[in-house]
């Protein structure tokens, strides 16, 4: 460790004149050689350092999600591509390119922290050591080793020996029980963090490989602080306790303000949301417009938990528009309107349409049925002419008598006709022309 923070030497000297800074205002309020004012001092330089980080966090965040967004694509890519490496890293590139995504940035906030935490480190081992190091001259490093935090030098570490905790006014038994519980809120604040974001803030609907992933560097972080911590100086532990609270705190405002779409996280922030939309009948807040504007937008593309949000504004009787902005009534939405404008006509159910297709069926099989009907009763229709042409042409005495009974016949077998026929237009709902040559 000595070694590594070695190489971060370049930096030990900003760190120890922040130090001393904050040193000469705390130390003014609690003393000089108390631990309140050496520990305070430590604290706000993780606390400054937090602040200028901010925008890596944000990238991180982004980051983040952007990195789960991609992960089934970054699947079917390497499923595509299992067999060529260089085609598949080309394929992921090409995919981080055009949608923006950095895979480091989600390890910028750590990467940072690196140099400000190695340098303290440093500079806390040369303060055990009684050296002069940075900005601190042997006054200050002499007023930082009798700085004792609840009976622990800040110096000390937990694997130190009895000779070198009692060269630095303290017990053994201090520094271990101190530095034990340190480290335990240490880890627990790290798994906490870390629980927080895989529980609350990530979609659930999609399962990727970087979720399993995600769950387990929740388990192995703690574990490889906790055994880092046991020597890591008092300092230190007080350096990375308060970057974790830090880090927690800072995520949990990111959660609630700002979940990412699909979690629990966004679900609970819609449910506040509508909360006030029903206390307050608007939307109060550009934040929150925006937030509705951006769900407005989506249209079909909504997931449960926008679904469900909207489902609730429904049901207290108000609408969403397109500027992010709540109406009272029954007004459609401006993503509506047109959609309502292209309506289109409601489709049948099974059943009905099956039930049409019945009486399609029946209505045919009729018409079918009664075509025969009327070509039996057509022919005596043609008949009808050629025997009045017959009794025309017919001359008198017994032979025209007996000509003129033949048309008797065929008047018979016409009203016939006429009864199917008048009975096929009834089945059919229309009756057939007379012939012209038929008078009565």
């Amino acid at each position: 460790m000595d070694t590594i923070a070695s190489l971060f030497s370049f930096i030990t000297w900003p760190v120890s004149w922040v130090i001393v800074q904050f040193h000469k205002v705390y130390g003014a309020i609690f003393g000089p050689d108390t631990g309140w004012a050496w520990g305070l001092s430590i604290v706000s330089l993780v606390v400054l350092i937090r602040i200028c980080l901010i925008p890596l966090f944000v990238k991180q965040i982004k980051s983040t999600r952007n990195m789960q967004a991609l992960q089934p694509k970054m699947k079917a890519i390497q499923e595509r591509y299992k067999s060529d490496k260089q085609r598949q890293s080309e394929e992921m590139m090409k995919l981080y390119k055009e949608t923006g995504t950095n895979p480091l940035s989600s390890c910028l906030p750590i990467l940072a922290q690196s140099p400000f935490f190695f340098a303290l480190y440093h500079v806390l081992s040369n303060i055990a050591s009684g050296k002069e190091i940075g900005a601190m001259n042997q006054v200050l490093v002499d007023s930082a080793r009798q700085a004792h935090i609840f009976g622990a030098p800040i110096a000390a570490k937990f694997t130190d020996s009895p000779e070198k905790v009692e060269a630095l006014n303290a017990s053994l038994t201090d520094v271990r029980i101190v530095t034990a519980i340190m480290i335990i809120l240490m880890s627990a604040s790290q798994f906490f963090t870390q629980r927080q974001l895989m529980m609350k803030n990530v979609d659930l609907s999609v399962k990727t490989p970087y979720m399993q992933q995600q769950k387990m560097l929740m388990y192995i972080f703690p574990v490889i602080f906790a055994v880092m911590g046991i020597n890591f100086p008092v300092g230190v532990l007080v350096y990375w306790l308060t970057t974790n609270v830090w880090t927690m705190g800072q995520q949990m405002y990111v959660i609630n303000q700002n979940p990412t779409p699909g979690s629990k996280a966004q679900d609970a922030y819609l449910q506040r949301l509508l909360k006030s939309i029903t206390h307050h009948g608007e939307v109060r807040g550009r934040r929150r417009k925006s937030v509705v504007k951006v769900i407005v937008a989506k249209g079909s593309d909504r997931n449960e938990n926008e679904r469900r949000f909207f489902g609730g504004l429904s049901k207290a009787g108000f609408v969403a528009q397109a500027d992010g902005s709540v109406v009272k009534g029954e007004a459609l939405p401006a993503e509506a309107e047109g959609a309502a404008k292209r309506q289109q006509p409601k489709r049948q159910t099974k059943a009905q349409r099956q039930a049409a297709a019945a009486q399609a069926t029946v209505s045919k099989d009729t018409e079918e049925a009664a075509e025969p009907v009327a070509e039996k009763a057509s022919p005596s229709l043609e008949k009808k002419p050629q025997d009045t042409a017959k009794s025309g042409t017919s001359g008198t005495g017994a032979k025209g008598e007996a000509q003129g009974d033949k048309p008797a016949r065929p008047s018979r077998a016409n009203s016939g006709g006429s009864r199917q026929q008048g009975k096929t237009g009834q089945r059919k709902g229309q009756q057939r022309p007379k012939h012209p040559s038929s008078k009565k």
